[in-house]
């Protein structure tokens, strides 16, 4: 399967997405969640979530962006998290990436 990665450009690693929406997956107070890339001038692209919480959770981004920290690499760390009520699939349940991409651009560009 040709599963999406993004590169990091310092380090000249290959992310692979799926890798971060496991770990992301384990806290319990996410529901479910996607990583997709986000363009950095330093870093080439960073890993950037979409994040489907709980209910009642309060759990915050930046919470969130230490839970990945005590995990994994550096290079591997989540630089924003966007939280949504669901994650955009296509029909055969695959994650519409492209679509969360321009959605990230947005929405991040908004908080500048």
């Amino acid at each position: 399967m040709g599963q999406t990665k993004f590169l990091h450009a310092s380090c000249m690693v290959q992310v692979p997405p799926a890798e971060l929406e496991h770990l992301l997956q384990t806290h319990p107070n996410i529901i479910e969640a996607a990583v997709v890339p986000y363009p950095n001038e330093e870093a080439g692209q960073v890993p950037v979530a979409f994040v489907v919480r709980l209910l009642d959770s309060t759990v915050s981004e930046s919470q969130l962006m230490e839970f990945v920290a005590q995990q994994v690499a550096p290079y591997k760390r989540i630089h924003h998290v966007l939280f949504v009520n669901s994650i955009q699939k296509n029909a055969a349940g695959k994650i519409l990436r492209k679509d969360l991409v321009r959605l990230a651009t947005l929405k991040i560009n908004s908080k500048l």
